[in-house]
């Protein structure tokens, strides 16, 4: 079939979507069904709904069907775009604050601009951040059961940055790296831009199910895994102790890089021990100040074994040359006056409380979550639309995440992320009151 006539059938079929011709929610002709109505290939017809699936028109659900998604809400909220709506409450988005912050910060340029060191911050520093910055991270990370030496950490702009370096350092085109099933956006995105092969597995009650993952590694040549041990995101679990030292066993077997991302592990005082404290031979630790402090302080850090320092820092030289000096020294200075732990143990009681706020809301609604966690997964009845909810709530003012960021695998869950953090208690209140409205009116 010529490229032209095979062309002519997506722009028709997505004009039909975009004027409202077939409507949201509508199933489409099987794969088949189309290719006899057109006169196609099979596997031409299969291209034909790939390539309205990758302008976001339509969505693909394994033994359903292919639907026309709803346009009135973004593909990609609270990852690649946020909700432009006036007077939105965003409950896409974990950006948790709490009172007091800006003044914090007032006070941080304050002593900044009468310290004695101005000039220095002025300078390029070295890639992984200064010596003395350096060993402030590593005294910090005490608190978090990791005993290190400055050599082992490097400062990064914000945990993505820190994943990005990792995996641009550490990993080539084509490598496989498994994550779980419903993973971080930003993973999804960073391996898309490098190019590698993400393996989902599926997840148990608390993390990775391990069973499937040594299954895989014996399949495929597994060469890291990215994993979210303590308050997994979306959806809140926290992997035992067991859990973790059988995941080293088997990238010992395996020899796999395990990638530990920790950046809401703060919310848990008395969180298991990092895997990075059992394995730190092939494990990169990464956080942030971004959620237990602020998202606009592009502040971050891992730590790793000393022989995988020099690549990464090569990788963070080849992308922002070094941090940014002066949100390094207010960082700094926050973690050494105790500022930080501050606002860890405001955030830990206000994500409780906002916890108890949504139980009570959501009530006789299928959530998982965590008491100690800032993110609710609800999932919808199994003939409700993630996709037809998110839409419904936009038109009342409300912003959410459906599953589709989430996803790696094929099969999109109907689900929606909650971020309750993000907006003030009573509006909080007042939101969560209509998300239970709307989805038990939808399951109606």
């Amino acid at each position: 079939m010529g490229r032209a006539r095979y062309k002519r059938v997506v722009d028709a079929l997505a004009a039909e979507i975009r004027s409202g011709e077939l409507a949201p929610a509508t199933r489409l002709p099987t794969h088949r069904q189309l290719a006899r109505t057109h006169r196609l290939a099979l596997a031409t017809a299969s291209r034909v709904y790939a390539e309205l699936e990758t302008m976001g028109l339509v969505v693909g659900e394994v033994g359903r069907g292919t639907f026309v998604r709803d346009q009135s809400y973004p593909r990609a909220i609270g990852v690649d775009q946020r909700p432009t709506a006036d007077g939105a409450v965003d409950l896409s988005f974990s950006e948790p604050l709490v009172m007091g912050q800006s003044d914090l910060l007032r006070d941080a340029l304050r002593k900044l601009a009468s310290s004695g060191d101005l000039d220095a911050i002025l300078h390029y520093s070295p890639y992984g951040g200064r010596a003395h910055e350096r060993a402030i991270i590593a005294r910090y990370l005490r608190n978090r059961h990791l005993r290190l030496t400055p050599a082992q950490v490097l400062i990064v702009n914000g945990a993505q940055h820190g994943l990005a370096v990792t995996l641009m350092a550490l990993l080539k085109p084509g490598d496989v790296m498994a994550v779980d099933a419903l993973t971080y956006p930003g993973i999804r995105i960073l391996a898309q831009a490098l190019r590698l092969e993400l393996a989902p597995v599926p997840i148990a009650a608390d993390g990775p199910d391990l069973d499937q993952l040594e299954r895989l590694c014996r399949t495929r040549p597994v060469r890291a895994v990215y994993t979210m041990p303590t308050l997994h995101n979306p959806l809140s679990c926290v992997m035992s102790v067991a859990a973790r030292r059988r995941l080293v066993a088997i990238a010992r077997v395996h020899d796999f890089l395990i990638i530990e991302d920790e950046a809401y592990a703060y919310l848990i005082a008395d969180a298991p021990a990092p895997i990075a404290s059992v394995a730190p031979e092939r494990t990169v630790y990464v956080s942030s100040l971004s959620k237990n402090v602020a998202t606009g302080l592009r502040f971050g850090f891992l730590a790793t074994a000393e022989p995988l320092i020099a690549p990464i820092e090569r990788a963070i030289r080849a992308t922002v040359w070094n941090t940014a000096g002066a949100l390094t020294a207010i960082a700094c200075g926050w973690i050494e006056d105790g500022t930080v732990a501050r606002l860890e143990a405001e955030k830990r009681k206000d994500a409780a409380q906002r916890q108890i706020i949504a139980r009570r809301a959501l009530e006789g609604l299928r959530t998982i979550t965590h008491p100690h966690s800032y993110l609710v997964w609800l999932v919808l009845a199994d003939d409700q639309r993630a996709d037809r909810v998110v839409a419904q709530l936009a038109q009342r003012g409300i912003a959410l995440a459906p599953a589709e960021p989430f996803a790696t695998t094929t099969h999109v869950p109907h689900a929606i992320r909650i971020a309750l953090g993000s907006v003030g208690m009573p509006s909080l209140k007042a939101a969560l009151s209509v998300v239970s409205d709307v989805v038990r009116a939808d399951s109606s």
